[in-house]
C-alpha cells in the first residue's frame, strides 16, 4: 500500500458546493487565505457565482464557478466532472448547501414537506463524497469538510425535521473519517448554531416561531452569536497541515449557545 499524501494548501484544488455566499464563501476565503490558489464555487444562481470568482481572484486564486444541483447522483456526477477538468485532482471537498426550510414545531409541518427537507439537507453531502472520494483515494489522500447544525447534536423544539437531516450528515462525516482514513482521507463537520450575516439566519429569523427560538438561543451565545467569518476560519484550519491529524470531529462554533 502506497504511502499516505497530505498535500500543502498551495498544491490543493478545493471544490465548495455551496461556495456562493454565507459559510460557504467566507470558507473560500479562509482558504484562500492558507494559501489555497485553485477553487470551483458550485452554486445555482451564475450572478452570484461570478461574484465569488471575481472576489476569490482578488485574493490570488484562480477560481471558476460551475452551475450545478448536489441533489441528484447526475448532478453530482456533472459538478465533480466540471471541477477535475478544471482542477486535474479534487484534493478538498466542502459541501455546505442549504434549503428553503425554516424551524418549526413538528405537527405543523405538512407530511409532503418531509421528504423534500431531508433530500434537500442530507443527499448533497452524500452524492458529493460518493463522486469525489474515487479520486482521493487513488491519490492517498484528501480533504472532506461538510457543513451540519448543532441541532444535530441538541434536541430542539422546532428542529425535529431539521435535526434529524444534520444528524444524518454528522454521523455520515464521522463513520466516513473511520472508513477513509487508511487512504489518508479525512473528513470533518462544522455545526455551527445561529450565524450572523447569512441568507438562511435571516429568513429563519425575520418572524414566526424561528424568530423566537432563535431570538431566544442568541442571548446565550455570551461570547457572540458566530458569523460566517468565524465558521470560514474553521473550515480554512482544516485544510492545512496543522490539521493533518484530526479526522471524524464535530466542531460546533456558538459563540455558547450549547456545548453539544
Amino acid at each position: 500500500m502506497s504511502e499516505i499524501v497530505v498535500k500543502d494548501p498551495a498544491d490543493s484544488g478545493a471544490l465548495i458546493v455551496g461556495g456562493t455566499a454565507g459559510i460557504g464563501l467566507h470558507s473560500a476565503f479562509a482558504m484562500a487565505d492558507v494559501g489555497v490558489r485553485r477553487m470551483v464555487i458550485v452554486g445555482r444562481t451564475q450572478a452570484r457565482g461570478d461574484d465569488a470568482c471575481e472576489r476569490l481572484r482578488e485574493r490570488g486564486v484562480d477560481a471558476r464557478f460551475v452551475a450545478g444541483d448536489a441533489r441528484s447522483v447526475e448532478g453530482a456526477t456533472a459538478i465533480e466532472a466540471q471541477a477535475s477538468e478544471f482542477l486535474g485532482a479534487i484534493d478538498i471537498l466542502m459541501c455546505t448547501t442549504a434549503a428553503d426550510v425554516r424551524p418549526e414545531l413538528f405537527g405543523n409541518i405538512p407530511a409532503t414537506a418531509i421528504a423534500t427537507t431531508l433530500d434537500d439537507l442530507v443527499l448533497p453531502s452524500m452524492l458529493m463524497a460518493s463522486v469525489v472520494l474515487p479520486g482521493m483515494r487513488e491519490r492517498r489522500g484528501g480533504v472532506v469538510i461538510n457543513v451540519a447544525s448543532d441541532a444535530g447534536k441538541t434536541a430542539t423544539p422546532g428542529e425535529t425535521v431539521i435535526g434529524a437531516a444534520k444528524a444524518a450528515i454528522i454521523m455520515f462525516t464521522r463513520g466516513l473519517a473511520i472508513e477513509e482514513k487508511r487512504c489518508g482521507i479525512r473528513a470533518n463537520v462544522l455545526t455551527p448554531s445561529l450565524v450572523h450575516g447569512t441568507a438562511s439566519t435571516e429568513r429563519i429569523t425575520s418572524d414566526g416561531f424561528s424568530a423566537k427560538l432563535f431570538a431566544s438561543a442568541a442571548k446565550q451565545a455570551h461570547l457572540g452569536v458566530a458569523t460566517a467569518d468565524d465558521i470560514g476560519a474553521l473550515a480554512g484550519f482544516l485544510v492545512t497541515r496543522a490539521a493533518a491529524k484530526l479526522t471524524g470531529q464535530a466542531i460546533s462554533v456558538n459563540g455558547g449557545i450549547s456545548a453539544a
